[in-house]
Formats: structure tokens, sequence, C-alpha cells
């Protein structure tokens, strides 16, 4: 019996691992507490392993190491950058004026409202990455307006949910780093192979919102006319966007000569920075030149454009590294909300103060986390791992179904922290050794991980929605209708349809690897490569015949002043050195 548990320690340890956290223990204190157990354990049953298990008290002393190789990590700081960026973002009241604005340009048509929430969750994933701040903003101030207007509740509430997600999938995602870092690969090719992705996933969204506007218009209605504040102008935006873009071409044509590639960027920013300016003095001064709707929508849309820019920008143009674009985004953030008057002490402390709670959670989770690799690969149970899953049936793709139901079902009871660093560094060598790109894999367990948030009933953005959803009948402050409030079951079951979206997708980036291996550039068939030797005259040519020397099983030339040898004649000696290089020098 002892020889069986000795040779069995890693699946056993990873089934005590799954009991502790289901016993409703912390994740990281579950981590720690396993390793440190189990490799007491592991010494003492060391001699009944048959060399299955290579622990011993020694070992201990390695664990400071690996905690130093923690706190040491630089990719690990753009999580905190991230989380501040986007508190600050949340209080300076960014969320507030983009959905206002483009609820307005969107209120017209069916469903309007539903296409401004997923809009701005786009953009809200792009600039904070913060799952909470989306669907906490989103369902404080969408929601109500979508409930005052007759909106379907299942409708309106997961569409809130869903589009708070898309903070985990479009970068600057928290856990797009925690994933690179993992797998041991670049952030930012990791946000460059997830950004078609993320941009699909947030059409699939509004494709399903335009699906629902057919089947079933009285669930999603149009503003009525008297709640369009703004007014028409849509002619006004478009004349605007033509101009900014001629502005823009313009500015490429007279760059290009002194700046070559990178004239297109400048060019696109001349353009912005024009028609922003336009916009603010042509309200400030009272021209109106353009209309309402289309000094809200540039004057409120191009700050996190902007900011967007500053920090996926640099990244990809390979300017910045993601820690240091996380800084940058930070600062711009406080910028942000001085710029709009809402930058204040107690800001700057609230969002001070949720970034430590996260990264301190993210660091005990890792420090746990290195706790129980070290007793993990001491009983082999890496290669236990690799060996599970790379026999399954089917090769890649059976791996690849494997790992996506199993980590679909995790994802009922653990967040995406702890499935990132208690479940990917045991597939990561299975995927390596089966040949699947590694980044690929990562935006593909991110794609899944994003479900975490919305399963029900364990799902955080159902949760954060429940926490700022009506619960009793209000009396509506506009209309003096009496709201009724919007129940638990409502809020799971108008997740639902946003799950099976999130599975499809899965389904699209295995079908289409494309989609993320773009990141690597335009790929060079190997077969299409010819090297062509350049003519080198004077220097002689054919197989040893370069550099002055006569082709291999020539003659040597003759020096100048003596006759040609004779056919059948011995060849000639060459004349002995003046000086006996066999002796030492002579210096007499």
């Amino acid at each position: 019996m002892i020889e069986f548990i000795a040779q069995n320690m890693a699946p056993i340890m990873f089934f005590s691992l799954i009991v502790f956290m289901l016993l409703g223990y912390p994740v990281a204190f579950s981590l720690a507490a396993n390793g440190l157990l189990f490799f007491f354990i592991g010494v003492e049953l060391a001699p009944y392993s048959n060399g299955s298990i290579n622990l011993y008290w020694p070992l201990l002393y390695a664990l400071p190491e690996r905690f130093w190789g923690v706190m040491s990590n630089e990719t690990l700081l753009a999580i905190p950058f991230f989380t501040f960026m986007g508190i600050v973002l949340e209080r300076s009241g960014m969320a507030e004026d983009l959905l206002d604005t483009i609820g307005q340009l969107f209120g017209p048509i069916r469903g309007g409202l539903a296409y401004a929430v997923i809009f701005v969750g786009a953009l809200l994933a792009a600039t904070t990455g913060v799952v909470a701040a989306s669907v906490i903003a989103m369902g404080l101030i969408s929601l109500p307006i979508m409930l005052r207007y007759g909106y379907d509740r299942r409708v309106a509430s997961g569409v809130i949910a869903a589009s708070g997600t898309l903070a985990q999938i479009i970068p600057p995602s928290l856990v797009l780093i925690v994933l690179a870092d993992q797998l041991g690969r670049s952030v930012g090719d990791m946000y460059k192979g997830a950004l078609i992705p993320g941009l699909v996933l947030t059409s699939m969204y509004m494709g399903y919102i335009l699906l629902m506007s057919i089947i079933r218009p009285k669930s999603m209605p149009a503003l009525p006319l008297d709640a369009r504040t703004l007014g028409h102008g849509v002619t006004s935006l478009f004349a605007a966007l033509v101009l900014a873009v001629a502005i823009a071409y313009a500015a490429h044509v007279y760059l290009s000569p002194t700046h070559g590639a990178n004239a297109d960027i400048l060019g696109a920013c001349v353009g912005v920075v024009v028609i922003y300016i336009a916009a603010i003095l042509d309200r400030g001064l009272k021209f109106n030149l353009m209309s309402r709707l289309a000094q809200q929508v540039i004057i409120v849309l191009i700050p996190p454009l902007a900011l967007i820019f500053l920090v996926l920008g640099t990244i990809f143009l390979g300017i910045a590294t993601p820690t240091e674009g996380g800084a940058m985004g930070a600062v711009g953030a406080l910028i942000m909300a001085a710029a709009k008057g809402r930058l204040s002490f107690d800001v700057v402390r609230q969002a001070l103060a949720s970034t430590t709670r996260l990264s301190s959670f993210v660091l005990f989770i890792l420090i746990g986390a290195r706790v129980f690799s070290l007793t993990f690969y001491g009983v082999n149970g890496h290669l236990w791992v690799e060996h599970l899953l790379v026999s399954l049936p089917g090769g890649e793709v059976g791996f690849l179904i494997a790992v996506n139901v199993l980590v679909f079902l995790l994802a009922f009871f653990l967040d995406f922290f702890e499935l990132a660093f208690i479940i990917v560094p045991l597939l990561a060598p299975a995927a390596d050794k089966l040949g699947i790109d590694l980044i690929w894999f990562g935006v593909l367990l991110g794609v899944n991980m994003q479900t975490s948030f919305m399963h029900p009933p364990f799902g955080f953005a159902l949760f954060y929605l429940r926490s700022v959803a009506a619960r009793v009948p209000y009396l509506d402050r506009i209309t003096g209708k009496n709201i009724q409030p919007v129940t638990t079951g409502q809020i799971y079951w108008g997740a639902v349809p946003f799950v099976c979206i999130q599975i499809i997708m899965i389904g699209l980036t295995i079908a289409f690897p494309q989609m993320v291996m773009h990141y690597k550039g335009k790929q060079v068939d190997p077969s299409t490569i010819e090297i062509k030797m350049p003519e080198m005259p004077g220097l002689g040519g054919g197989l040893g015949g370069g550099l002055g020397l006569p082709p291999l099983g020539a003659p040597a030339p003759a020096q100048p002043g003596t006759a040609p040898a004779q056919p059948g004649t011995a060849p000639v000696q060459p004349a002995a050195p003046a000086n006996d290089l066999t002796k030492p020098p002579s210096f007499n």
C-alpha cells in the first residue's frame, strides 16, 4: 500500500488540492499548505517510490530563490499599472460620458442602447482591462436607462455582463499578461494575437443583438424622440470624419519623404488632432459648424482612443514594453481625469487601495503556486500530466478539445487567476511537445477563461451586475413610471446566449488559427529561398578558383620570367627560404 501511494503521489496531490479549494480555503494558502504537506510526505516515502519521488530536505532552501523570481519579475509590473489606469478612468466618469454619447448616436435604431453598451464595453476593455470596473460602471449607468425604455431584462442584463467581460480578451487584458508569463512568451505577442479574436467576439455580440432585434423587436425598442437630447447630426459627423481622413492623407503624403514607414501613423495622428481641436473650438466659440451630436462624439471619443494608441500602439510598434505602456497609460488616465476636473486625492487613494489589493492577491497566489510546483515537480507530477494529455486520442485536436472542456468546467469554480497559475503551467509542456504554438494556445485559453465570468451560477460578472441591479421596485425619476426589479434568474438566463457565443468563438479560434498566428508577420516559404553567390571578377571562378588561386587539380601558374614546365619533366621545387625556419632566430 505504501509503495502504491508513493508511486502515485502526483495524482493524489493534484486531487487533494481540488478538495482543499472546494472546502473553501483561500487559493494561495491551499497551494502553499498542500505543497508543504506533500513535501513532508514525499521525503518520507521517497525510499518506497522506486525512483519516482525526488524530494530531499535541502530542496526547501530553493524556496527563497523561487520567491525572489516572482517578486523580481518585471512583466508582472504591468498588472498594477493597468489596474490603476482602469480604476482612475472609471472614477473619472469616462464610462458615463461614453455610454451617454454613444447611446445617443445609436439611439434612433432598434437595439441602439445594446449596440452602445457593446461598443463602450470594447472601448473600456481596451483602456481599463478590468472586468469589475466595466460591468459595475455599465450596470449603474445603462441598466436603468434600458429598463426605462422597455428593454427585455434578460437581454439588458446579458449584454451588460458580456460586454464587461471583453476586458478579459481585448488587450491590455490582465489575464493575457499572466498567461504570457506562465507560458514563457512575450506579452506583446500575446496582445497582437488576441486583438483579432477580441474584435471578432465583439462583432458576434453585435450580430446577436441584430438577430434579436429582427426576431423580437419589442425586446429592444429604439429611443423615443424626446430622449435624444443631442438631436440629429449624423451627416455632420460623417462630413467631419471625411475631412479628418483627407487631412490625414495629406499629412501622410507630406511626411513620407522624411519619415518613411511611420508617415501613415503620424498622418493619422495629425488628422485626429486637427478634427479634435476643431470640435473644441466650434463648441467653445459657438461657430456651430458641426451639429451638437458630432461635437459630443468627437470630444468624448477621441481621448480614450488616444489613450488606447498610447498604450497598445506603442507596444505593437515596438516603442515600449507592456510594463512601460502600462506606466504611460496610468499617467494618461491621471491627465484625462484632471482635464475633466475629477481628479482628487480621494480618487487616487481609492485607485491605489484597489490596485494594492489586486496586486497582493496575484502575488500571494504566485508564491503559493511556487511552493506547490516545487513539490509537484519533485514527485514527477509534470511528467504524469504530460503523459496523460499527450496520450489522448485524436492527437492535437483531441488534446485541444479535452483541455478546453476541462478549463470550461473548472471555470465554474475557479477564478481566471487561479486557472492561470494552477492549470496553465501543467498544460503548457504537453502543448509544446505536440507542436502547438503557445501564443495561439494562450489566446485560446484566454477566450475560454472569459466564460468563467459568465457561468451561471458562479460567474463573477453576474455577481457584479447583481450588486448594482435594482432588487426592489423603484420610481423612475425621468418618466415617473414604476420600474420592476431585475431578478437573479433573469440575469442568469440573459448570460446563457452569450456563453454559447463564447463557446462558438473557441471553436472558431481552433478552426481558424490564423486569427492569432498573424502575430508572426508575413510567413516565408523556405522552398522559395534562393542563395546566389555574387560574381567576383579578377578573383578567379569555379570551385577553388577564388581569391587568385587556381581551380582544384590545375597546375600553379608560372612565375614571371620563368619558362613554363615541359611535359614529362619534374615540377620545379620552390626555392629554399633565405633563413632556416627550423632554428631559433639570430639577432647578430
